[in-house]
């Protein structure tokens, strides 16, 4: 029993420390490639908050694919009249550790 207990907490520690290593490495990949010039974690800067990008697209199973290309690619409209442009220094597994850390946000 105690046994199972121990490998109880192992296992959800282990958990805990994957997410905070996600929320450092998609926090520090964010400054890395500049992408806080235009975005801030809860206020609007020239782009939208990523907790407001995490809330429009909670619940959507494509969400992380479609906000990949737009890290890559650019976009306009979804936000207002300011365009974001595209980022090439931005490689697609990077684009993938960024958008699953916004959408993580809260």
């Amino acid at each position: 029993m105690k046994r199972n207990l121990m490998m109880v907490g192992v296992v959800v520690a282990s958990a805990f420390a994957s997410q905070v290593a996600m929320a450092d490495a998609g926090l520090d990949l964010a400054k890395a490639k500049n992408c806080m010039a235009c975005h801030a974690v809860a206020n609007k800067v020239v782009g939208p908050a990523y907790k407001d990008v995490a809330a429009k697209y909670a619940g959507q199973k494509d969400a992380e694919g479609k906000l990949v290309t737009k890290v890559m690619k650019g976009g306009s409209g979804t936000w207002g009249a300011i365009p974001m442009p595209a980022n090439p220094q931005v490689s697609e597994a990077e684009a993938h550790t960024l958008v699953k850390w916004v959408l993580s946000q809260k």
